[in-house]
């Protein structure tokens, strides 16, 4: 990775971006390549790249997700292309299959799962009445809970098969006890059709996610300093410089207004003596005594390096969700009532912070998958970044929406 010359002669950046994550690697590297800034990112763990870091498992040669699997896709043409700058990608298409009572059924729930499941072939037209019949049970405008809403969606056979055990892990909550607008809607296909994802584009980069997020930050312009906690550096650059800031935007205000709820996982990395431990990437747990929700097998993602991987071997991750504490790495918002009383405060106090803006996942409390946070950071670049830059436009945080 290229760095730039060091900032400490006392010359200071054009531009601080804390975190190393997508989001902040994209607006990092839009600002030094097309505007020439000299860009400083701290990042306070190791690495860059954020949850999106892989690397090879040494005994295996395997590369591992190190926060769970990450699949990439999208139907934004603009993040495509901008993303093939710097990788081009396989044609993996991700499928996700799901355990109940010790049958493997194809997920989402299609056709052939319907079939399976209720052990009767089914047309389109008559699953789509089997399903209306079973979801007549409760209607949705009554449905006071989430075990109700999902039922109202698709029927209590499929809801307890599918969806009660499974959600249950997840959120260490009863369902009767979740809120119903958790669920907006549960997608029920009426065709064969098991790709997990519906975008234009799908695929993971050929020489893996670490190879990728490094080239965007190898540029004469920008330097990463890795192990760097932004507050402890704080104040060497705040109201002197723009600051991007993509870490937790309750820390930043010191958590003045409560802390932000977040699910996080906890992930069991072992190295098993098969080939071969579960056919296929993804399996989901649905069972609810199963403790952890999903196994991962990595060596799938990418089978085009079967040659390379060691014989024998494989790398599997059991992934168990719950509710992040202090010192744990958020993934999820859980966006509650009191959360988002809690977010309205903190979007007024960053409006009010002189040059800086928040982005990414942790930086606007909302979930962003990996092409959702490119598309994010481009369109910060657009509209704040670069008209500061080019045309001395005020830098207007706008909150945390920015």
């Amino acid at each position: 990775m290229s760095q730039a010359p060091s900032h400490d002669t006392g010359q200071l950046p054009d531009l601080v971006i804390v975190g190393a994550g997508l989001f902040g690697l994209t607006v990092a590297e839009r600002c030094a390549e097309e505007l020439g800034l000299r860009v400083l990112i701290l990042e306070r763990r190791h690495h860059l790249g954020g949850n999106a870091y892989s690397e090879r498992d040494p005994e295996t040669n395997v590369e591992v997700h190190k926060y769970g699997a990450h699949l990439f896709h999208t139907s934004n043409e603009r993040v495509w292309e901008y993303a093939n700058r710097f990788t081009s990608f396989t044609d993996y298409k991700h499928r996700v299959f799901g355990k109940y009572q010790g049958q493997v059924y194809s997920l989402p729930m299609n056709l052939a799962l319907i079939n399976q499941f209720f052990g009767k072939s089914h047309t389109p037209d008559e699953a789509r009445a089997l399903i209306a019949e079973q979801s007549s049970e409760i209607a949705t405008e009554d449905a006071s809970n989430l075990e109700e809403k999902a039922i109202s969606l698709i029927g209590r056979p499929l809801y307890e098969a599918f969806i009660k055990g499974y959600t249950a892990k997840q959120w260490q909550t009863d369902p009767t006890e979740l809120s119903a607008d958790i669920i907006t809607r549960l997608p029920v296909r009426y065709t064969f059709q098991n790709g997990w994802f519906s975008d234009t584009y799908e695929g993971l980069p050929v020489d893996g996610y670490t190879a990728w997020l490094t080239k965007m930050a190898d540029h004469p312009n920008i330097e990463v300093r890795l192990e760097t906690d932004f507050f402890a550096v704080a104040d060497d650059y705040k109201g002197k410089v723009p600051i991007v800031y993509t870490g937790p935007v309750d820390e930043y205000f010191g958590n003045s207004e409560g802390r932000l709820s977040w699910r996080t996982v906890d992930l069991e990395e072992s190295v098993v003596d098969t080939d071969d431990f579960q056919g296929t990437g993804v399996v989901n747990y649905n069972d609810q005594d199963v403790p952890y929700t999903r196994i991962i097998e990595f060596k799938h993602f990418h089978p085009e390096r079967e040659k390379t991987h060691l014989p024998g071997k494989s790398v599997i991750v059991h992934e168990y969700s719950r509710f992040a504490e202090e010192g744990d790495e958020p993934y999820y918002p859980v966006n509650t009532a009191d959360d988002r009383a809690k977010l309205l405060k903190y979007r007024e106090l960053a409006k009010s912070e002189p040059m800086v803006l928040f982005g990414g996942r942790l930086g606007t409390y909302k979930y962003l998958d990996m092409h959702m946070a490119i598309g994010s950071a481009l369109s910060m670049y657009d509209n704040k970044l670069k008209p500061h830059f080019t045309e001395g436009a005020e830098l207007t945080s706008g909150g945390i929406e920015a």
